[in-house]
C-alpha cells in the first residue's frame, strides 16, 4: 500500500480492519531511502535524556511524509520515555513543524499540556546544533522479599492488599471500591489506610510498603492517575499528589515506601516468575497498560504510556476520545479494540451496556465457538504482531507478558497464536528475539500486590 508517497509492504492485514497500516512498517519503508540526518531528544525529570538519531528525505516531493514521520516519532518517544522538552537538530523545517504542533492551538496541544503537568515544567521545543547526549538512571527496584511487608495494588474497580513475610503471602484481601467516580480524596485515603491496617493485622510488624497504582508517579508522588479522575484540581494538589506517602507515614511512621506504575509492577511480577529480565508487560483491559523491566532487571523511570503512542498510520483510524489523536494503542489493545471490531464482525452489542459488559458479551460468544468473535481476536492478534515489532525496535525487549481481561479465555489464545504467526511471517529477525507469553501459574501466585510488596529495599 502507498501512503504519503511511501510504498509500505504489508503481507498480513487484520480481516476486520483492512485499512490498518502498521506504523513500524511505515517507519522502515520511509527510512529505506532517507538520507538527511535528523536528531531528536526528549528530556524528562532529573535531566535524563533519551536521544534518537534518524533521517528524513528533505525533498519537496516527500515533505509531507517527512513531517508525518517526525510527528509520529516525537509523539512515540514522548509517551514511551516521557519529557517536558524536545530537542531537534538537523532540519529547520521539522523544527518549525513540531514547535507549531506542540503549542497552544497546535495539533499536539493535548500532549504538550499533559507532559507539562506530569513534569511540572512548561513544555518546550528547542532547536539546536546538536542534541544532548543520552543519559538515564535506571533503578533496581523490587525483588526484595526480606522482612514483613505490605503490597498494595490500587485498581479502578477493586483494591488488593497482601501481607508478605520473607517472600510468603500470609494474607490477601480484595475489596470493591469506586475511586474513579468519587470526588472526595478522603474516600481514597481512607480506603488505602483501611487496606494497610487489614494487612498489618496479620504480621508482627511492618517494615516496608510497596504500592502498585495506575498512573504516573515521580518520587512516589501522584502526577497523573485515572483513579483520581473526579478529584477537583485544587484538592488533587493538596491531597492526592502525596496521598500514598501520607497514608504510609500516618499509619506506620517513617518506613521505606515505593510507589510504582501498575504496568511496571506487572512486568516485575513477570520477571520474578520467569527468572528473566528485559520484559515488557502489556495489560489489555480498560486501557493498554504497559510496564518495562530492562535487561539488568531495573525499572527505567520511563512513562511507558503506550496507550497513547501511535501504532497505525491509517488516516481513517479511530480517534481516542481523551487525547483526540488517531491510531493510538488504546483503540487496538484494550476492551475498546474489541468493541470497535465487534460490529464489523456482525456482532450486535447493546449501546446501553458499559464497555466491560460489551467485552463479556464477545467473550461469551468466543467461548461458545462463534466464528465472528474469533475474527475479532484474530484481527487484534494481527495488529499486535505488527506492533510488537515496532515496540521491539525501540525497547529491544525479549519477553512480552500479555495480561488483562482481553487476553483471558480462548480469545487470548487466538491473539497470542496469531501474533506469533505475524511476527514469524513478516519480522523473522525480531521474531527470533521476542517471546510473547501469557502469565503462568507461578506468575498468578506472585500476583500484583505481592510483587508490589517487594518494591522497597530495607535500610
Amino acid at each position: 500500500m502507498n501512503f504519503l508517497g511511501i510504498e509500505v509492504p504489508v503481507k498480513n492485514s487484520p480481516e476486520l480492519d483492512r485499512g490498518f497500516i502498521p506504523l513500524g512498517k511505515f517507519f522502515s519503508a520511509f527510512l529505506a531511502d532517507a538520507h538527511e540526518p535528523l536528531d531528536i531528544a526528549v528530556e524528562r525529570a532529573g535531566g535524563e535524556v533519551a536521544a534518537y538519531r534518524t533521517y528524513i528525505h528533505g525533498t519537496a516531493e516527500l515533505a509531507e511524509a517527512d513531517r508525518y514521520y517526525a510527528d509520529r516519532l516525537v509523539k512515540l518517544l514522548l509517551w514511551m520515555k516521557g519529557g517536558w522538552r524536545v530537542y531537534i537538530a538537523g532540519s529547520d523545517g521539522i523544527y518549525d513543524y513540531i514547535s507549531a504542533a506542540y503549542r497552544e492551538g497546535g495539533s499536539r496541544e493535548f500532549d504538550a499540556r499533559f507532559m507539562a503537568n506530569v513534569y511540572e515544567r512548561p513544555f518546550e521545543v528547542v532547536k539546536c546544533e546538536a542534541v544532548p547526549a543520552e543519559f538515564s538512571r535506571p533503578e533496581a527496584v523490587g525483588r526484595h522479599l526480606d522482612g514483613c511487608r505490605i503490597g498494595f495494588d490500587a485498581g479502578g474497580s477493586d483494591r488488593k492488599v497482601s501481607a508478605v513475610i520473607d517472600g510468603e503471602s500470609v494474607f490477601s484481601e480484595e475489596v470493591v471500591w469506586y475511586p474513579k467516580v468519587t470526588e472526595d480524596p478522603d474516600y481514597h485515603y481512607e480506603g488505602i489506610v483501611s487496606a494497610f491496617k487489614a494487612a498489618a493485622a496479620h504480621m508482627p510488624r511492618v517494615d516496608a510498603v510497596g504500592i502498585s497504582s495506575a498512573g504516573i508517579y515521580i518520587d512516589n508522588r501522584t502526577m497523573v492517575a485515572s483513579l483520581f479522575l473526579k478529584v477537583p484540581p485544587e484538592l488533587f494538589d493538596a491531597k492526592v499528589k502525596d496521598i500514598y506517602i501520607r497514608a504510609v507515614r500516618d499509619t506506620f511512621g517513617d518506613i521505606p515506601v515505593v510507589v510504582a506504575n501498575d504496568g511496571d509492577v506487572s512486568a516485575l511480577a513477570g520477571a520474578m516468575s520467569l527468572g528473566e529480565n528485559n520484559i515488557l508487560g502489556i495489560a489489555m483491559g480498560t486501557s493498554e497498560a504497559v510496564g518495562y523491566v530492562d535487561e539488568n532487571g531495573n525499572v527505567t523511570g520511563w512513562l511507558n504510556e503506550l496507550a497513547f503512542a501511535p501504532v497505525d498510520a491509517n488516516p481513517e483510524a479511530m480517534a481516542d476520545e481523551w487525547s483526540g489523536d488517531i491510531g493510538c494503542g488504546v483503540k487496538y489493545f484494550s476492551q475498546d479494540g474489541v468493541i470497535k471490531l465487534a460490529p464489523r464482525a456482525g456482532i450486535e452489542l447493546s449501546e446501553s451496556d458499559p464497555p466491560a459488559q460489551k467485552l463479556k458479551a464477545v467473550q461469551a460468544l468466543m467461548e461458545a465457538g462463534d466464528e465472528r468473535a474469533a475474527a475479532v481476536y484474530r484481527s487484534i492478534g494481527v495488529c499486535l504482531g505488527h506492533t510488537l515489532a515496532l515496540y521491539h525496535s525501540f525497547y529491544g525487549l525479549k519477553y512480552v507478558l500479555l495480561l488483562g481481561r482481553v487476553m483471558s479465555g480462548r480469545g487470548g489464545d487466538i491473539i497470542l497464536d496469531t501474533c506469533k504467526d505475524v511476527l514469524a511471517d513478516e519480522y523473522p529477525e525480531a521474531a527470533a528475539g521476542i517471546v510473547p507469553t501469557l502469565p503462568d501459574e507461578k506468575a498468578r501466585r506472585i500476583g500484583q500486590s505481592v510483587a508490589a510488596a517487594s518494591l522497597p529495599k530495607l535500610a
